[in-house]
């Protein structure tokens, strides 16, 4: 009986011990919160853009994915990207733009094609926007394309008792589109869409798409001229 109250006490201090060297907090140095002393990351890491917005972050799988769309107006360079928020001139830019979806700054923004592929750079520094080859990696590891929707999609805002389980906190609400023929807004409630950098042919690309109505992560392409949603993974 002695040996083992000695043997439990021993335990009882050797966990306090090492609760007492254990330092939660952010453990990346590029994180705009980075906490020095910390040695346990308790993922709450926030990283910034060039305009200062904060995005934080999940690991999942081998990846690290923002956990929120993308909402910076400037490439990486200082440049504004131009926004084409009203009228039918969206549908004919063969340029880099933006645009805020149903013209309401809290339901995000969108990008056309051309502002993802720009050369100045759409990503905050350290970040990337997604290949292809990226969200089938990260459909993948959630069990497939044809449930990891499910797992993507918030608890709310979907349509018809269409929310996910967010099992995976990426986090992604439908924040729907705007269409290139007629400039107008798009699927709200409905659908969400990200753009890829991966070309399918000259004047489209693969896009991702969750719906109200499936567990898919679905996988394919719309005219470059589309508005869309963009949502970064770590390089």
């Amino acid at each position: 009986m002695k040996k083992s109250t000695l043997f439990m006490s021993f335990a009882l201090i050797g966990a306090l011990v090492m609760s007492s060297c254990t330092k939660r907090g952010c453990t990346d140095s590029t994180a705009t919160n980075f906490t020095e002393k910390a040695n346990s990351d308790d993922g709450s890491c926030k990283y910034s853009d060039i305009e200062g917005n904060l995005y934080g972050s999940v690991t999942i799988g081998s990846q690290i994915w923002m956990t929120e769309n993308l909402k910076v107006t400037k490439y990486q360079n200082g440049d504004l990207i131009p926004k084409s928020q009203f009228g039918s001139a969206w549908a004919t830019l063969t340029t880099g733009a933006w645009c805020y979806f149903m013209n309401d700054p809290n339901k995000g923004v969108l990008y056309n094609w051309h502002a993802v592929n720009d050369p100045r750079g759409l990503a905050p520094a350290g970040w990337k926007i997604p290949s292809d080859e990226a969200f089938t990696s990260l459909g993948n590891y959630l069990g497939g394309a044809d449930i990891a929707g499910k797992k993507m999609k918030s608890k709310t805002d979907w349509i018809s008792n269409g929310n996910g389980s967010d099992e995976s906190k990426f986090s992604g609400y439908p924040r729907g589109c705007r269409e290139f023929e007629s400039s107008n807004f798009c699927y709200a409630g409905v659908n969400a869409y990200w753009w890829t950098t991966t070309a399918s042919v000259t004047d489209s690309s693969y896009v991702r798409q969750l719906g109200y109505y499936h567990d898919k992560l679905l996988r394919y392409y719309r005219s470059k001229t589309d508005g869309l949603s963009v949502r970064c993974v770590k390089l």
